[in-house]
């Protein structure tokens, strides 16, 4: 049986990234793999299945060989419309979510979030210094609270999460994986010079 029975990855490629001059983040190339992939592939090994969330290039998304779920809500309201997305579509009891921008994001995050998850329906990514709520592993049972939290306006990821009654998970021992990528210049600074 896999280990990871009931989990979903989802890579979370739907923003608008404003700050990448508009270009579509996920299709930018480190050392020349998309930023979506190099996350895709560490998902993958610690999922039963991979979804993509993303609103535009679908085709190219979809040529991975991955299911693609656009977000249901107009006008990009943030991660947290994709993560419900994808809940919506998937009749999966947990995900493990990951912005398409953090492409070092370590092998062990299912194993950590199920170790020190409790009972807690959510739990999110700390590197010893800051919250990654977008690295996160989210129950199903989510999905009515998180409808609501949306439709009244609301966007902040962190806030949502704690509401669930959710707690962060400490990977200070693996701080530099949830480094992500903002600007093309952030993007070149990280290319491996052969």
């Amino acid at each position: 049986m896999n280990q990871y029975q009931g989990i979903t990855g989802v890579v979370l490629a739907g923003g608008k990234a404003s700050r990448m001059g508009g270009k579509d983040k996920g299709l930018q190339e480190l050392n020349g793999v998309p930023l979506w992939r190099h996350v895709a592939n560490t998902l993958s090994i610690q999922t039963e299945t991979l979804i993509i969330n993303a609103n535009r290039s679908l085709d190219v998304y979809r040529s991975g060989g991955f299911v693609v779920v656009q977000d249901t809500l107009p006008d990009y309201p943030g991660p947290l419309a994709g993560m419900l997305a994808v809940m919506q579509h998937s009749a999966s009891e947990w995900f493990l979510f990951c912005p398409c921008d953090t492409p070092f994001i370590p092998d062990c995050l299912t194993d950590r979030f199920l170790q020190f998850k409790d009972s807690a329906l959510v739990v999110w990514a700390h590197d010893g210094e800051r919250d990654h709520p977008a690295v996160s592993l989210v129950h199903r049972n989510v999905i009515p609270a998180l409808e609501e939290y949306l439709a009244a306006g609301e966007r902040r990821v962190m806030v949502f999460l704690q509401q669930c009654g959710g707690h962060a998970v400490d990977f200070i021992d693996v701080k530099a994986a949830f480094i992500n990528v903002n600007t093309l210049e952030d993007l070149q600074n990280m290319q491996v010079n052969s």
